[in-house]
């Protein structure tokens, strides 16, 4: 087998809207979800003795290493041990999907080795957010993350990532905002689905971010200093603590690449797509 490589994309959800605990105790969501350039690089080529994930600087489980299994036990892929290597740029713990778009890439990158689609079941095993990243681009995500519509791509828009010296538990934040009293009925949700529908980008807001700030008073510090950058759009990523400023307009990327020059850990990005995250064959 050839040595294969992929991007993987981290997110910003350009509005996140939570409700309330379903029956399963799943929050349910509507999203519009983004792709961006800040990406991890991941290599798969043949391995030894059984299948390795090796991921430099991360300890721990690893969801990539989870969707490999996943993937030969949906597909009965029985290729020789395989060995895949996470080059990590994306934050970890930060609300950027980091992990999950591993994984996602994880999927895209046995799929193309063995010749099969990615089962449609796999994302919603894995993760929210892995579903809303196997085909990178801006989605609208409904459901528990396990729905995903392809939306255009949206006007230039520059992105300035923030990183925030500290790390969160997503579980940890939904607790918060179920504490907080912040989360929507499901109503109000179905509502905010049509209107997003309709106009993708009518609304920049995130019902996760003053969760976030509570659990992460630095935050606060962060979204000041993507305001006085000149971001026409400040907020938390996700479930955080990574802070995004928005510049839009045709000149949006040259602001975000502008200000992110003047703070020491800020990164610039751009909208991507799932070409930009094709599987190619390494040269």
């Amino acid at each position: 087998m050839s040595i294969l490589r992929a991007r993987a994309p981290g997110k910003v959800n350009l509005c996140l809207y939570v409700g309330t605990p379903r029956e399963d105790g799943l929050h349910p969501l509507v999203s519009v979800v983004q792709a961006l350039s800040l990406a991890d690089e991941l290599t798969l080529e043949p391995g030894e003795h059984a299948d390795e994930v090796v991921c430099p600087g991360v300890e721990g489980p690893n969801l990539a290493a989870r969707a490999l299994a996943l993937f030969r036990e949906a597909t009965g892929w029985d290729a020789p041990p395989q060995r895949l290597t996470i080059d990590k740029r994306i934050p970890v713990a930060a609300g950027m999907g980091g992990g999950s778009s591993d994984a996602a890439a994880t999927l895209r990158l046995a799929a193309h080795a063995a010749g099969v689609p990615v089962p449609d079941e796999l994302g919603p095993r894995l993760g929210a957010d892995v579903p809303s990243l196997i085909r990178p681009g801006r989605v609208l995500m409904t459901g528990a993350g396990e729905h995903v519509d392809r939306l255009p791509q949206p006007a230039p828009l520059g992105v300035l990532v923030l990183p925030v010296d500290a790390a969160l538990s997503t579980p940890d934040v939904y607790r918060e905002a179920d504490r907080l009293g912040l989360t929507r009925s499901h109503a109000e949700l179905a509502e905010l689905d049509a209107r997003l529908r309709a106009a993708p980008d009518a609304h920049v807001h995130n019902d996760l971010q003053d969760a976030a700030r509570s659990l992460c008073p630095k935050v606060d510090a962060s979204l000041d200093a993507a305001r006085a950058a000149g971001a026409d759009h400040a907020l938390v990523s996700g479930s955080g603590p990574t802070v995004v400023g928005l510049f839009l307009g045709p000149d949006g990327p040259a602001r975000a690449s502008q200000a992110a020059g003047g703070w020491p850990r800020g990164f610039a990005a751009e909208p991507v797509d799932e070409a930009w995250a094709a599987v190619r064959t390494a040269e």
